[in-house]
């Protein structure tokens, strides 16, 4: 039972992160239909911007979060303004191998001002542990599901209440339709992929938290491939639902099996569902004409 009890709250603090990662991916496809293969240096970029405000610059926490937002939010309207933008109308591969050039281009940039060393920075969640059915649990991994959460819940006020969030689920329905009510497509572009920055920065600080500040770090995001496979490259519910399956698999594998294995589960994962349902769980079914 102890040993159960400490895989779950591992792999819900996992999945937990690969859910708030995977937002930033998902708001990306619905709200442009492009495939951003460059979503785990985003959370490589926040976690390392984060640790030059933290602990280089030696700014105080919320000071160093704040630059940390403001960096993510020019990084995602750089990228759509002078990346993505000229791209429009062009083949979807084309647009894919941009974003791998991206992602390319941006782990480089880590590379060349941080070097690969692993980096150490102050521990910012509480280290200790705490009683949970009788099983001694670290305390920064609860608290990393309950900030996931929080962050998870804003996302989803915003999307479902705020006037950019229609905005955006509008465009994401019908781009056209969407301006002819005079949305500016544009804006909401920009507006998605600074909010895929800005989950990646969260991700990523939660990340370097529980580990380090390192290379892996894009590693990690490359999960989120089957999470948005599984729960549905267009579905916000099926983010979170895909990201705790993926991180509670992991764990439970990586726990009563072979820990070599787990990392392989869910690119198995990844293939089965697209064998099954390509579409995902939660996964809007679009039927085209030809």
């Amino acid at each position: 039972m102890s040993t159960f009890v400490a895989l779950l709250v591992y792999g819900l603090a996992d999945g937990a992160i690969l859910a708030v990662a995977a937002l930033g991916f998902v708001l990306i496809y619905k709200a442009t239909r492009v495939i951003n293969f460059a979503q785990g240096e985003f959370l490589l970029v926040g976690a390392y911007t984060f640790y030059t405000a933290f602990v280089l610059l030696r700014l105080p926490l919320v000071l160093a979060a704040v630059v940390g937002v403001l960096f993510a939010t020019v990084l995602g309207v750089l990228v759509e303004r002078f990346v993505l933008r000229p791209l429009i109308g062009e083949s979807a591969i084309s647009v894919i191998m941009v974003t791998i050039g991206l992602s390319t281009v941006l782990r480089a940039a880590v590379q060349l001002f941080f070097g690969t060393a692993v980096r150490e920075q102050p521990d910012i969640l509480p280290t200790g542990s705490i009683e949970l059915g009788g099983v001694t649990v670290p305390l920064n991994r609860l608290l990393v599901v309950l900030i996931a959460g929080a962050v998870l819940a804003g996302f989803a006020l915003f999307y479902s209440r705020s006037r950019h969030g229609v905005a955006m689920r509008a465009v994401a329905d019908d781009q056209q339709a969407a301006l002819t009510m005079g949305i500016s497509v544009a804006r909401v572009f920009a507006l998605a992929w600074v909010l895929a920055a800005v989950s990646a920065l969260v991700a990523g600080v939660l990340l370097a938290d529980l580990a380090a500040v390192e290379q892996n770090i894009a590693a990690f995001g490359l999960i989120v491939f089957p999470v948005v496979i599984l729960g549905g490259l267009d579905s916000i519910p099926g983010t979170v639902a895909g990201g705790l399956t993926i991180g509670l698999l992991k764990q439970f594998v990586s726990g009563y099996a072979d820990p070599g294995l787990a990392e392989v589960v869910p690119y198995l994962v990844l293939v089965g569902i697209l064998m099954v349902r390509p579409y995902g769980l939660f996964g809007e079914t679009r039927i085209e004409r030809v």
